[in-house]
């Protein structure tokens, strides 16, 4: 007998944020699809979300709260009861906070769901506690510095204007795996007869759907940037009344910067061939309506805020900007569609405490200065598996004086090492509001479901800690219902024109962008801003990549079967990927001396992981290729990739640099 038929949003870190339709029978999901009617992914589901129903109701969930009786990461618990839980980490904190102070204690969570609420739950609670707060900026803070410094807050491009566009150039993103509904457009421009770009770094399942193909050597992609307009400059193929009236300095750029980017130094830089290069800008210039679909990866670099920025001026020089169909997208900007101070509650924070830049764990759980942490709380985050410099932060974590509390759906890497694991609920059993990076969708959604076995959701166990900890305040008496009631009541401008009726159902609407968006730029000049005052370097310029003690350039890429380390408790998905491989040219494996399917390990200064060689011709010389980030009971060794990633940060935002490494290979 069939079931009910409820409506949800895909809770992971992904720009299309899907809607999804879930049956039910008897409280259990038992099926999920795309719902047909969201306006940007319409009903499809990528391979990882299609069976959801199996994560949500997986053999390996969490189901209560657990206190560590063994070794840390000995994955040695008993069941505790939830009163038992919440009163020892209230008494151990007020222990911390009496002994040390509350900046002793460090909140560490990111994207394991993007719900606005569950996400931001624990935000206002370690406000009000005084804890050292957390940076969060493992994913693409840099593309963001990049962004802003030259369009400032204007709106990029709507995704689906890219079925306009005559030329597409899809740089540093593998759609395939991270983006699959933007293809929804692409595809439409290729019916159109427009061109398909990939711009990358290997040749990714996306080069299946480009018309080209151009690897670039890693960490060089604004050097290409670079390259091109001094191209379109020889060639006189820039729109010079856009330029005059809509970009600040781009003269100053001809002048001072350009004409150091010749193609026979931008070939040297990006491994491209000059008449490669000549096509490529030419072909640039020459295009009604260019539109770029920029990727987070190139900007997990040293550089890669200037290279981001580098990119997103090169529209400007075309005047793609105010073509529809033209221009370049970052990402989407929603965040003024729902109240997030409400959210956020920063009032709490008496005074200001230290900041922890997230990608920088293992230092600050082994070395911090000042009072040293004592105590550490991870929701929806797996930082001993997808945070860099992994043997640092393992270090960190198997501290018996270190007190850690993890929240979670099942028994991840970090979980093994927690003094009590708290359960966690899936998207499906909790109320929330979502936005998109990706889209102008927004959505809210219920729980559909009831919570499985003793879970709860982040907002239910904050309000337990707050009352634990004697909190006052209401707002940590409010339900997730209640505070998305409270926010939806509070006016935006950006929810103006809606369909309210159909938002209050549950499906997925889009926000309205202004008629002129195209022609108004948020920026403190009113213009494009190619030189930027307010920047360390006025004019976009060329910084080189890390060169690295090694002589492979390592790329740590997402993989089609898991979203980081989410979805590993499904052996299904694993089953797809076989194992955990290192890809590499074939003529550097002979090099190497080292044969197609043999055990090898990469190494550097930071690590040693383990892998399966797999050599192929879509990846480049001197460049390696590991896909995914792995369980550590998954891998063929004791550390999966991130031991071999750095802790240093990008040049701007404070953001990770996961493909700015370098490793050797050793058989195995």
């Amino acid at each position: 007998m069939p079931g009910e038929m409820k409506r949800s949003v895909c809770p992971y870190d992904c720009p299309d944020t899907c809607g999804l339709l879930v049956e039910v029978v008897d409280g259990k999901a038992v099926k999920v699809q795309g719902d047909p009617e969201h306006p940007f992914t319409r009903g499809t589901l990528c391979g990882k979300m299609n069976r959801y129903q199996d994560t949500v109701h997986s053999p390996l969930r969490l189901t209560h709260p657990l206190l560590r009786t063994g070794h840390k990461g000995s994955s040695e618990f008993r069941p505790i009861s939830w009163p038992e839980a919440i009163q020892h980490i209230a008494e151990r904190w007020k222990k911390v906070i009496v002994q040390y102070g509350g900046e002793a204690i460090l909140p560490y969570s990111y994207a394991g769901t993007m719900g606005l609420v569950q996400r931001n739950s624990g935000h206002p609670f370690f406000y009000r506690l005084g804890a050292s707060r957390l940076d969060r900026t493992i994913c693409a803070p840099a593309k963001e510095a990049g962004w802003k410094a030259v369009m400032g807050n204007t709106a990029a491009p709507h995704p689906d204007e890219v079925a306009e566009s005559d030329l597409v150039i899809l740089w540093g993103i593998n759609a395939v795996a991270t983006n699959i509904h933007f293809l929804h457009g692409v595809r439409e421009a290729k019916k159109k007869e427009a061109s398909v770009w990939l711009i990358e770094t290997y040749a990714t399942r996306t080069s299946a759907l480009a018309d080209r193909t151009f690897l670039v050597r890693p960490g060089s992609d604004g050097a290409l940037a670079l390259g091109f307009m001094h191209l379109l400059a020889r060639e006189n193929l820039i729109d010079h009344e856009f330029l005059n009236f809509h970009v600040q300095g781009f003269e100053k750029l001809q002048e001072e910067i350009l004409p150091e980017f010749s193609p026979d130094k931008v070939s040297h830089l990006t491994g491209l061939p000059v008449a490669t290069l000549e096509y490529m800008a030419k072909a640039y210039g020459r295009a009604r309506a260019p539109f770029i679909r920029l990727g987070a990866g190139l900007s997990r670099y040293g550089n890669g805020a200037m290279s981001t920025r580098t990119i997103v001026c090169l529209p400007a020089l075309v005047g793609a900007y105010r073509k529809k169909g033209g221009g370049c997208l970052t990402s989407t900007a929603t965040a003024g569609v729902f109240s997030m101070p409400e959210i956020l509650r920063e009032d709490f924070l008496v005074q200001k405490t230290r900041i922890v830049n997230m990608n920088q764990l293992g230092g600050a759980l082994n070395q911090l200065a000042g009072p040293p942490l004592q105590s550490l709380y991870v929701y929806h985050s797996n930082p001993a598996a997808v945070t860099p410099d992994q043997n640092q932060v393992l270090k960190g974590l198997a501290r018996e004086d270190l007190f850690t509390v993890v929240h979670e759906r099942f028994m991840t890497d970090t979980a093994r090492f927690a003094d009590i694991v708290l359960p966690s609920t899936s998207s499906l059993e909790h109320t929330d509001l979502y936005r998109s990076y990706g889209t102008y969708c927004i959505q809210r959604a219920e729980a559909i479901i009831p919570p499985v076995g003793e879970s709860k959701s982040n907002r239910e166990v904050f309000s337990l800690l707050a009352e634990a900890m004697g909190f006052t305040e209401p707002f940590f008496r409010q339900t997730a219902e209640e505070l998305v009631k409270y926010i939806l009541s509070l006016p935006s401008p950006m929810r103006e024109g809606i369909d309210q009726e159909a938002f209050a159902a549950g499906k997925a609407v889009e926000i309205l962008l202004p008629a002129n968006a195209r022609a108004q730029y948020k920026t403190p000049s009113g213009k494009i801003e190619i030189l930027n005052p307010a920047e360390p370097h006025p004019l976009p310029l060329y910084i080189p990549p890390y060169t690295g003690n090694f002589p492979f350039r390592l790329m740590t890429a997402p993989s089609l079967y898991a979203l980081n380390s989410s979805f590993r408790e499904r052996e299904d998905l694993r089953q797809k990927e076989k194992d955990m491989f290192l890809l590499i040219n074939p003529a550097d494996a002979r090099a190497k001396n080292l044969k197609d399917g043999e055990a090898v390990t990469a190494c550097n200064e930071w690590g040693e992981v383990s892998f399966i060689l797999q050599a192929t011709p879509k990846i480049p010389s001197g460049v390696v290729v590991a896909e995914g980030v792995w369980w550590l009971d998954h891998c063929r060794g004791s550390r999966s990739v991130n031991a071999l990633t750095s802790q240093r940060l990008t040049d701007q935002g404070g953001g990770s640099t996961f493909y700015d490494n370098t490793v050797d290979i050793k058989r195995g």
